[in-house]
């Protein structure tokens, strides 16, 4: 899903994207925004507001309803779209113990990872590969994205289009509008979802998606749909839903606008030398592949790829100093765009290779390792603190503030300083 704050039913839903140490880009890479597991959302398709945003915790449901009705006529919803999208909406106590629900442990990036590359996974979208071929052929004429991305994406987000999600999408919306976290950001998105009713491009009693409206087959937010779904197929409607046409081109049009570099590659595994300097593999720092060949990384298969010669790639350790390493490059990042979760970037990247009948990954994941709960990742961030460190807000999120003084503590004991916040670290935290 493009780039969202929350969402449900999504494969990426509950990864952990706490661990994960890298980004790229053509110009030096800026740090990843932290990340709790679920994603960001791009609001710059969200409807303008003209009532105040909170609502009055003293209001009725119906009360509330009746004020968003106004705003909603001033963001061009007419009295009949908004009555029949409202006609018998109450709030889902289930959306709300969803929205509410932290889980204390994730599952690791490997197990994430084999789940997304998984061989039927893997069939199921070589065979829509030869089914979809022409209808690919033109997408990627049209928008200069690889077909192997997008139908990984496909996948990725909706089991190519088996699981959309089954909530009614206004009434999980509202109930988060109403009584949710973030009520602000949920207004956005009911009141834009009420725009893709004006527009016609769905009904409302097929407008499904998850607990957290993400939408089709793409599993689109309401603002990111505004901004980016296509009628691909020519009905007149932008159909996400029930069209793999619409869902794909939909999908092709928010990575071209992302910056996709057509047949640029998003990314390789590589081998380390021995003595190699883990300082190198803070999200920050880019190089050309050349000036990472003088470091001594090495891809793990073949020979380095062919990109452009001022192509600049961020070197990624999803599991720190002792699992597999990659370079990756601007359409990496264009995939974290999409779906701000590194892991997720990384599975696109692998299914979409996996699909060109490229081979797995030859390193071995570290599969000893104990993943850190929650409440163990916000001690390590105030023992960090007590240390003289500054990893930023003990809140449990792994972001770059805290990766920079894990890093600068494990130069201090004279270990790999790949920021990666182990159990093992956290015990020596401990002493």
């Amino acid at each position: 899903m493009p780039n969202l704050f929350f969402r449900g039913l999504s494969h990426t839903a509950i990864v952990s994207t706490m661990l994960l140490l890298g980004a790229c880009s053509e110009a030096p890479a800026q740090p990843l925004a932290a990340s709790t597991g679920v994603q960001q959302e791009k609001t710059t398709a969200s409807p303008t507001i003209t009532r105040a945003e909170e609502p009055t915790p003293q209001l009725s449901f119906s009360e509330w309803r009746d004020l968003l009705r106004s705003d909603a006529m001033a963001a061009g919803v007419s009295p009949q779209v908004f009555d029949r999208a409202f006609a018998g909406i109450t709030p889902n106590p289930s959306v709300i113990r969803a929205d509410s629900s932290q889980p204390e442990f994730s599952r690791p990036v490997w197990e994430y990872i084999e789940g997304a590359v998984s061989s039927q996974r893997v069939d199921q979208g070589r065979s829509l590969l030869a089914k979809e071929r022409l209808t690919l052929d033109k997408i990627e004429q049209r928008y200069q994205v690889n077909r192997e991305t997008l139908v990984a994406i496909w996948g990725m987000e909706s089991n190519f289009g088996g699981n959309i999600g089954n909530f009614n999408v206004v009434r999980s919306l509202a109930t988060l509008a109403y009584e949710g976290r973030r009520q602000v950001f949920w207004r956005s998105q009911l009141l834009a979802v009420l725009q893709i009713l004006q527009h016609g491009d769905v009904s409302p009693e097929k407008l499904v998606g998850s607990w957290a409206g993400a939408m089709g087959q793409t599993q689109f937010m309401p603002t990111t749909y505004n901004e980016h779904a296509v009628d691909f197929d020519g009905d007149g409607k932008r159909d996400v839903w029930y069209s793999s046409a619409d869902a794909l081109g939909s999908a092709a049009h928010y990575l071209q606008q992302s910056g996709w570099k057509f047949n640029q590659p998003w990314g390789f595994e590589v081998r380390l030398p021995s003595e190699f300097d883990y300082s190198h593999a803070a999200p920050e720092v880019s190089r050309t592949l050349s000036q990472w060949q003088t470091l001594g990384v090495r891809p793990a298969f073949g020979s380095m790829p062919s990109v452009n010669a001022d192509a600049k790639a961020s070197l990624l350790l999803p599991a720190g100093h002792r699992g597999p390493a990659f370079l990756v490059f601007s359409n990496f990042r264009s995939i974290l765009r999409y779906n701000n979760s590194t892991s997720y970037a990384l599975a696109i990247g692998l299914l979409s290779d996996a699909l060109r009948g490229a081979p797995g990954i030859r390193a071995t994941w570290p599969k000893d390792d104990r993943q850190l709960g929650r409440h163990e990742r916000i001690e390590l961030q105030e023992l960090l603190a007590r240390k003289g460190f500054e990893p930023g807000k003990a809140d449990g999120i792994i972001g770059a503030n805290t990766r920079k003084a894990v890093r600068e503590f494990q130069q201090q004991q004279g270990e790999p300083a790949d920021g990666y916040p182990s159990f093992e670290l956290l015990q020596q935290l401990r002493k």
